[in-house]
């Protein structure tokens, strides 16, 4: 018994010999590494904001890029970042395409990660339906179109939202002006349009302004009207599509994680979402604004599908004292649960074959279907029976589809006449201003939206670095340890062996404290590029260090 407790004696002190020496180089380290980050460290407590970026307003009309036709001599479009293999040939003459790209104040995002955040697209205050619809990518569609992007050479990452009012492309671009010829050249083959044809309506964010966009979408600060809740899910079903999409990577799964958490914060902290509207109920508004007298007695309505956007012009309808209507739907399990969600209103439901008869006995009729093609043609409707005089002898057709499902040469007729989502815009004007400041409290928040954003992305780069430095230490304390073990007596029980373990273990913890926290929570981007770069130089991490951090595991 005696031997026994004196050889685990003699083992924990020869353990603290063998680790005297790491423990003492370990601290001189600190203690260099402090020193140098020092001016640093004292420059972060002034830094103290996290983003100093764009000015936070309400912008409702988003910067259109325009194309150059030739790029500047000795420009460099030289790849930053990490190499990615070519698997798709992008057209030859998208390299005279030059973007006109403006870096966003604030964090530079090639100096955190060497990738940029990037989004093209084009939406309803600058582009019209007509190219929209072209552009419009159906929801079941979108992992398919994320394949597609991460094929070009440049995206690592790329994710769609793609509405009636909007289509966006996200992506993660190692060099953003080959980035965005690459979004391009794939919006160019989907949509049918040259990149000339495209580059007047299209929009570019970058980096920190592709940030405060997606942000701003998500609570409703760029819908056509403000505040609208409808957009809160499209952007959910973006992370929820992308997160089994392959090229739906760790940076926009955390954007879009944040811009879903904005969109609740603001809906729930400001007033922005009191009496919102959506564009089903802007239909409606609009609709009875169209009508003799603004009623909607005698008036015959039919709305063609059963979607999230009929049960909302029903909504709608029903509290404006509309409640009899017909629902024309392709299938009849949906229909029926829109007329059980609605017991108070006289709701007939029709197939798709009646669609033209319920069509000609219909006074006003809501196009709301998830149709890719024209339903409603001009001859159609020209043979129909003239609409009643209570409505001003005109059938009026409200299509809030995109792509639309009703033709506009039905305006050419005397008793008919087509609206679309772009027509809208008569409605939400007033929207605007009884909410600017809802907004410019929304603003705030998505500031602090922002700066979250940004400090995950920061802290990300010292992930490698961290794993390095705890596998170097696992290396020298698994070494120094054997040595001691080599030199003990051979009768050294289970526990004395574990007691050895965890002193080990415990000290190099304890020694790495320090340093962890330093990588982990330094919020100055300089200082935290600095911190890493110094750790790394001091205690020589090389990619060797990582790897024996990944065999403990």
């Amino acid at each position: 018994m005696q031997r026994s407790s004196a050889a685990a004696t003699y083992a924990a002190s020869e353990v603290l010999l063998m680790l005297s020496p790491m423990v003492l180089a370990l601290t001189g380290l600190w203690y260099a590494w402090k020193r140098s980050t020092a001016p640093r460290m004292a420059f972060a407590g002034n830094a103290g904001q996290l983003s100093q970026g764009k000015s936070w307003t309400i912008d409702m009309s988003p910067t259109v890029m325009h194309a150059k036709v030739a790029a500047p001599a000795g420009a460099d479009l030289s790849t930053a970042g990490v190499a990615i293999p070519e698997t798709v040939v992008r057209c030859p003459t998208l390299d005279n395409f030059h973007p006109e790209l403006v870096t966003p104040e604030g964090k530079d995002y090639r100096a955190i990660s060497k990738l940029h955040v990037m989004v093209v697209g084009v939406s309803v205050h600058s582009t019209p339906v007509e190219i929209r619809e072209k552009l419009a990518v159906a929801k079941e569609d979108w992992p398919v179109a994320i394949e597609q992007l991460v094929q070009y050479s440049h995206i690592q990452e790329a994710g769609v939202l793609s509405t009636c009012n909007r289509m966006e492309i996200y992506v993660v671009a190692s060099d953003p002006k080959e980035g965005v010829r690459d979004v391009v050249g794939w919006m160019a083959q989907k949509s049918g349009l040259s990149h000339e044809e495209l580059s007047p309506y299209l929009f570019l964010r970058q980096d920190g302004d592709a940030v405060d966009h997606v942000l701003q979408v998500s609570a409703g600060l760029d819908s056509l009207i403000m505040g609208e809740g409808q957009i809160l899910s499209q952007v959910k079903s973006v992370h929820q599509v992308g997160s089994e999409a392959k090229g739906f990577g760790q940076y926009l799964s955390a954007l879009f994680m944040q811009a879903i958490t904005a969109g609740k914060r603001v809906r729930s902290e400001t007033s922005i979402a009191t009496g919102a509207v959506s564009v089903s109920s802007a239909a409606a508004e609009l609709a009875q604004m169209k009508l003799p007298g603004n009623t909607w007695e005698n008036v015959r309505v039919s709305i063609i599908g059963a979607g999230k956007m009929s049960k909302l012009l029903v909504k709608h309808l029903v509290s404006k004292g509309c409640t009899k209507m017909t629902i024309v739907n392709r299938s009849m399990p949906r229909a029926q649960e829109l007329q059980e969600e609605f017991p108070m209103a006289d709701m007939t439901i029709k197939l798709s074959p009646d669609l033209m008869s319920v069509v000609a006995d219909s006074d006003v009729i809501f196009v709301a279907s998830s149709s890719t093609e024209i339903l409603i043609h001009k001859e159609d409707v020209a043979s129909m029976p003239a609409p009643p005089a209570n409505v001003g002898g005109m059938r009026r057709f409200f299509d809030i589809s995109v792509p639309r499902n009703t033709s506009t040469e039905l305006n050419e007729l005397e008793n008919a006449h087509v609206f679309n989502v772009d027509d809208l815009k008569e409605v939400v004007e007033a929207n605007k201003e009884a909410r600017k400041e809802a907004a410019e409290a929304a603003l705030v928040l998505l500031k602090d939206e922002k700066a979250s954003f940004e400090g995950w992305m920061t802290a990300l780069q010292a992930v490698p670095t961290i794993k390095r430095l705890r596998g170097k230490a696992e290396a020298i304390r698994v070494m120094e340890l054997e040595k001691a073990k080599n030199k003990l007596s051979d009768d050294l029980t289970p526990k004395q062996l574990k007691t050895l373990e965890d002193l080990s273990r415990g000290i190099m913890n304890k020694m790495l404290h320090a340093p962890m926290q330093a990588l982990r929570g330094d919020e100055d981007l300089e200082a935290h590029l600095g911190n890493i770069t110094v750790l790394s130089r001091v205690f020589n991490l090389t990619e060797e260090d990582e790897k024996m951090q990944k065999r403990k595991k």
